[in-house]
């Protein structure tokens, strides 16, 4: 299970333990040992052309002392964030999310328009099964598909279609390293990853559509 600390602007996900984490974060991306996923709350206005987001992302995370985790950026407020946990067959998977949705993307169609939201989705998974990481790698594409599944459930409308998420989504996922070989739809796994964050990206999407409307300006 993961717990969740408000520390606003930081959104804390403790892993309980350190595991392995598979992500393309910002900050330590792909396979990484670390107990914690954060996010960092930005404002749109700091983003502006040009700026080192790198190097100033590095600095706010010393000063806090989070050198350790994988860290993810959203100008989404933190506090609407997601915790679903969903169990199967003895397995658990827990998903942390934000939904953002202000630079929503067709997959294979970019709008190309000038960016004003950098509105995204971050989603953390911790998955309660030890895994190869051939199966952390299956398991990671099932969070994919389950976050753009729910995303095409709220109807977000673009103007190349309907939106399948953001230009700027990031996925975590966290479990022990192991023997298990398998995480696909057939497997309890993969059931229990696709239904915890199709939930919680579903709900924070529902949110974001209630607050924003269900079309985004032309191109």
């Amino acid at each position: 299970m993961i717990a969740v600390t408000e520390d606003r602007p930081w959104l804390i996900a403790d892993l309980g333990q350190p595991r392995r984490v598979l992500s393309f974060a910002p900050w330590r991306p792909g396979f990484q040992a670390a107990s914690r996923i954060i996010w960092r709350e930005v404002r749109n206005a700091d983003l502006t052309p040009g700026f080192d987001a790198e190097s100033w992302y590095a600095d706010e995370l010393a000063r806090a002392g989070h050198l350790d985790a994988v860290g993810m950026l959203t100008s989404r407020n933190i506090t609407k964030y997601e915790l679903h946990l969903t169990e199967v067959e003895g397995i658990r998977a827990t998903c942390l999310a934000t939904v953002g949705l202000g630079n929503a993307e067709r997959i294979g169609a970019r709008l190309g328009r000038v960016l004003v939201d950098w509105g995204t989705i971050n989603i953390a998974v911790l998955v309660d099964a030890p895994l190869t990481d051939a199966a952390m790698l299956e398991a990671f594409s099932l969070a994919a598909e389950a976050r753009t599944a729910a995303v095409l459930s709220v109807g977000l409308a673009t103007p190349k279609g309907l939106a399948t998420g953001t230009g700027t989504d990031c996925i975590a996922l966290a479990a022990d390293a192991g023997s298990g070989a398998y995480a696909g739809k057939h497997t309890a796994i993969g059931e229990a990853v696709g239904q915890a964050v199709f939930a919680a990206v579903t709900g924070g999407a529902a949110g974001w559509m209630a607050e924003n409307g269900h079309r985004l300006p032309p191109g």
